[in-house]
């Protein structure tokens, strides 16, 4: 990319949509600008709403743009959702030449993904693993070196194609290109895993506020992306339930006193809480919200086990598990992690940028920041998303003109 271009990452969550403005200088970002709304057009991390999440989208955008000065044409925009699915596939092909060619690279990753996908999904990223050179593994870049067979590793992430859709529709409908839709647990790995981590194997936990994303890396190279529907909105739910207190209320509640343990609430600790009604608010005991918050949270951390150890991948992530999103930062999360998984535990704050990182120095732009990093640094492997708008004849017809054109 070239010198002193503006990155802007569009995180659109379920909870709230974040614009964060970034200037690539020299293969550096340094932060310009940020903006940030209140999400009420999407539900568990789809569009629900896109005249809601239209206006969201601008609100934010014009944040930004007053605080770096700059007119935001084009995004790299986060896709989540229970509709992500991923899984890993293998393609081999023969080397035509004496040496493999970006050509030869191409093909292999065209060979691994020519499997059946259903024609409401659509390929978001396909991201090598390893290739392999006759028989020789663990290679990450192939390009010049001698061989007869060339295969490669892949994981292919897959979504549903209305709910990509809807992301760009409302997009456009605010004034702006998407440049990429890029998977958010991808983009938050970006910006707070070190490289030490994803080579001895590290499980990303991003909990968002209707979804929680996991992402198990291991040799340097993603191996397991699942997307479960519960996170952030469902332990406010609870509070606003449990305390008899409005959702707005019960976010602010949950920010400020919301702890995870119990045992790490001293007993005299009050707060209080707002009622409904008019009625004047009431003082209650902090403890008796940690006793709300502690058996959502460890419910949403074990079925992020659970999903873990159906992986097999849990015994590879040496590096232990970091968590993420704008609902890591509730007291006491990271000591009820480490009970569940049973493996050591931090919290990813953003990394990697220069530049006003005051503004964004906080796990909930975790996703955000990753976006502007994943444009400065784009892979050179993952393939960008394309909404397929032809039909099936067109599709049929491009891939035997490709035919025609490799036997030739």
């Amino acid at each position: 990319m070239a010198k002193g271009e503006i990155i802007v990452g569009l995180d659109i969550g379920t909870t709230k949509i974040c614009t964060v403005i970034g200037e690539n200088k020299g293969g550096r970002v340094n932060i310009i600008g940020s903006g940030e709304s209140s999400s009420s057009g999407l539900r568990k991390g789809v569009v629900v709403n896109i005249e809601q999440t239209v206006k969201s989208i601008k609100d934010a955008l014009d944040e930004a743009e007053q605080m770096s000065g700059c007119e935001i044409r084009s995004v790299y925009a986060g896709i989540a959702g229970s509709h992500i699915m991923g899984f890993n596939s293998h393609g081999v092909i023969p080397v035509r030449g004496e040496e493999i060619t970006r050509n030869d690279i191409e093909r292999v990753i065209d060979a691994a993904k020519a499997v059946a996908i259903p024609l409401d999904r659509e390929v978001i990223h396909i991201l090598p693993q390893e290739f392999i050179v006759d028989d020789q593994g663990g290679i990450e870049d192939p390009l010049g070196m001698s061989g007869v067979r060339l295969e490669v590793k892949v994981h292919i992430v897959t979504g549903a194609v209305s709910s990509a859709q809807n992301i760009i529709r409302s997009c456009h409908k605010a004034g702006l290109d998407v440049a990429d839709i890029v998977l958010e647990p991808l983009a938050s790995a970006y910006a707070t895993l070190t490289d030490e981590e994803k080579e001895i194997g590290v499980a990303l936990v991003d909990i968002g506020g209707g979804t929680t994303d996991l992402a198990v890396f291991s040799n340097d190279s993603i191996k397991h992306i699942s997307i479960l529907s519960l996170g952030g909105t469902n332990l406010t739910s609870d509070i606003a339930f449990g305390l008899r207190t409005p959702m707005s209320a019960a976010e602010e509640i949950k920010k400020k006193y919301g702890c995870a343990l119990t045992d790490l609430v001293q007993d005299n600790e009050v707060i209080d809480v707002p009622t409904v009604g008019g009625r004047p608010p009431r003082r209650l005991f902090r403890k008796t919200l940690a006793e709300i918050c502690e058996p959502r949270i460890e419910e949403i951390l074990a079925l992020v086990d659970q999903e873990l150890e159906k992986s097999g991948y849990k015994p590879m992530i040496g590096a232990g598990v970091v968590l993420t999103g704008g609902s890591s930062l509730i007291d006491g999360i990271v000591e009820l992690a480490e009970q569940v998984f049973g493996l050591p535990v931090r919290i990813g704050y953003p990394r990697g940028m220069g530049g006003l990182t005051d503004i964004v120095m906080s796990p909930k732009y975790a996703t955000a920041v990753g976006l502007l990093l994943y444009g400065a640094k784009k892979e050179n492997f993952s393939t960008s998303f394309r909404i397929r708008e032809r039909n099936v004849f067109d599709r049929l017809l491009s891939k035997m003109k490709n035919w025609f054109v490799d036997i030739s």
